[in-house]
């Protein structure tokens, strides 16, 4: 007999906000640390920068006003966005049934189909948020300017190292000391500073530490292609942060506190929506709806290097 589900349920406040949550923040560039996460911000958030210049002067027995205080400021704007889906029950009983009877790999065992349906698609937009994060751009349906769209942009104030056309395992580490050299002196050192690569680069990465390439016949501390087993890296005195959505040839440096994500994740706009449609139409189907804003700011552009 085929499980009957019947779900018509409005999630709101807090428990909605679980559900954001997990679909915005969930991306590994945002979860992992590698931005500055700026919640509640219901419209416009403003990003104070101040530039003084040299501070010290000769001593004297008055007070002489000196250097200078420069205050600019950078717009964090996010953009609203919507999931509307709509789902068959049909195609999802029988994996629900088998969570309900214990044989789950999933971290959380949800109570209801609603909860499951939901985590479902919390999943799908977090893996498309960490994509947009770095490659989105504004002008397509669903995306914000990710970091590759803002540091491309006319009148980006940042460093912009040029790319070899592509990373092989021949080049990777000449490349990555390119953006490495470009790192101003007075950020180098940072405890915040980071190297961004792509999945592509870290795997070219470690491959030539494990040696065979340009490292020694045996690689680092002589284990070959054993050496790595998913822990830290690092790139000349830089810890390197493998964003799973940049583009596969792009590099950045930067400080995690530098680059900002905004979202209005506990403003009153939030809503998650499940509504069975079996009572309005007669049909198997669920539809799912949230509603989120999310958008993307550099604080200084002059402290972030962009490979490309």
């Amino acid at each position: 007999m085929a499980t009957t589900v019947n779900i018509t349920t409005t999630y709101a406040g807090e428990f909605s906000q679980k559900y954001i949550s997990a679909a915005l923040l969930s991306a590994s560039t945002i979860s992992d640390g590698g931005v500055e996460v700026m919640p509640n911000v219901k419209y416009r958030e403003v990003i104070q920068r101040v530039e003084t210049g040299s501070l010290i002067a000769d001593g004297s027995c008055d007070f002489d006003a000196s250097s200078s205080v420069t205050l600019t400021e950078v717009a964090l704007e996010p953009e609203e966005f919507q999931v509307n889906l709509q789902l068959c029950k049909k195609d999802f009983i029988n994996t629900w049934d088998a969570i309900q009877m214990g044989y789950s790999a999933f971290d959380q065992l949800p109570t209801s189909f609603a909860d499951y349906l939901i985590a479902h698609v919390a999943a799908k937009v977090a893996s498309q948020n960490e994509t947009t994060i770095w490659q989105g751009t504004t002008g397509t349906a669903g995306e914000y300017d990710g970091f590759e769209a803002l540091a491309g942009a006319p009148g980006w104030g940042g460093i912009t190292v040029a790319g070899a056309g592509g990373l092989t395992a021949a080049n990777i580490l000449a490349e990555m000391q390119k953006v490495i050299d470009a790192i101003p002196n007075t950020l180098y050192g940072k405890e915040e500073l980071k190297l961004y690569i792509s999945p592509k680069a870290a795997k070219l990465y470690v491959q030539v530490l494990g040696g065979f390439t340009a490292v020694g016949a045996a690689g680092v501390d002589n284990q070959g292609t054993m050496w790595f087993n998913n822990g830290s890296l690092s790139m000349g005195g830089v810890p390197v942060f493998v964003a799973r959505g940049i583009s596969a040839d792009t590099m950045f440096a930067a400080e995690s506190t530098n680059l900002f994500f905004g979202t209005g994740l506990l403003n009153d706009y939030n809503e998650v929506r499940v509504i069975d449609m079996a009572d309005i139409d007669g049909s198997q189907n669920v539809r799912v709806v949230m509603r989120f804003t999310a958008g993307l700011a550099i604080g200084v552009p002059q402290d972030v290097v962009y490979y490309n």
